[in-house]
């Protein structure tokens, strides 16, 4: 399956799954009077509209480069991304603490329907489950691509689709069994307190997550340098020609998905004709993408004294 194919399926996996749980959350939420039954109602509900943005990053971004957008669309996805993010936050945690809080204060909460809450947390649990093991498989799919470790593709991809659904549903999958706790202590205790606390706990779990994603999302927007085994990669390949004296400097940007563009200052013999330049580029740039398909653009700043004019 294509990488972008696999992306996107992780998404509609995970759109689907929280479409269905926030509806069951919710009407066992209003029937048991649970807030945190209630607040996971929420957290589903803001993670669908999220799984949307992310579809709509995985589509947009793969818009083909134009001359407004030479080098295309794929940082549209760290932006519809990040909007994301916000709305874990928004959508989730800022709702269940003020939910949690403002039932502590209040009183009230949890009156009873204890199994009907217990069943929907099960079933949510599975569902969450089964959305959390696509998102998995596709980040280890990636690291073996990359040839990295899980953990190293979870916090340095360039796709952010399967990282948000990652922690996502992780976190769905901590916040339920925080709201099973915090109804089984109010069921055991008959104190309203438990059931609001857990309410508060998972929007303050929501919020660290939501900081985590817009965290990384912000740095890929802003322009962050590409995976340093790749920089070290190119960086060998291109002093590696006898043409080429020194290797000066080298930049390297993330542009999307599984693509970066390189810019390499480098110095060169002194006796090089322009067109012995010109050929020299030309190949570099061959053999790096040929090396490192990851490499989208690539471009050479020539600092040769000797080198002589073009024509």
């Amino acid at each position: 399956m294509a990488a972008e194919e696999e992306s996107t399926l992780t998404v509609v996996v995970a759109m689907l799954a929280n479409l269905g749980i926030a509806i069951a959350k919710g009407v066992a939420g209003l029937v048991s009077g649970s807030a945190a039954m209630l607040s996971e109602a929420v957290h589903s509900l803001a993670d669908t509209t999220n799984q949307v943005l992310l579809l709509v990053a995985v589509k947009r971004s793969a818009k083909v480069a134009d001359e407004r957008h030479p080098f295309g669309y794929g940082r549209e996805r760290y932006f519809w991304s990040l909007l994301a993010a916000v709305g874990i936050f928004v959508g989730g945690g800022v709702f269940a603490v003020y939910h949690g809080i403002s039932t502590l204060v209040a009183g009230g909460g949890e009156h009873g329907h204890y199994l009907l809450a217990y069943v929907i947390l099960g079933v949510s649990f599975l569902l969450e489950g089964a959305s959390w093991t696509q998102a998995v498989r596709q980040l280890r799919a990636d690291a073996r691509r990359r040839d990295r470790s899980f953990r190293d593709q979870l916090w340095h991809t360039t796709d952010p689709a399967a990282t948000t659904v990652f922690f996502e549903d992780s976190a769905a999958l901590v916040g339920l069994l925080v709201a099973a706790l915090g109804v089984g202590l109010h069921q055991a205790t008959g104190e309203h307190a438990w059931d609001s606390l857990a309410s508060i706990a998972i929007g303050l779990l929501l919020t660290v997550v939501a900081y985590l994603l817009g965290k990384e999302n912000r740095s890929l927007i802003v322009g962050e340098s590409a995976d340093p085994r790749l920089q070290r990669g190119v960086a060998e390949l291109v002093a590696a020609y006898p043409e080429v004296t020194k290797v000066d400097e080298l930049l390297t940007m993330v542009i999307g998905r599984g693509e970066v563009l390189v810019a390499a200052r480098i110095d060169l013999e002194d006796d090089l004709r322009a067109a012995e330049v010109e050929a020299l580029a030309r190949r570099m740039e061959r053999d790096v993408v040929a090396a490192h398909p990851m490499v989208r653009h690539f471009f050479v700043d020539v600092t040769a004294d000797g080198a002589e004019p073009a024509g």
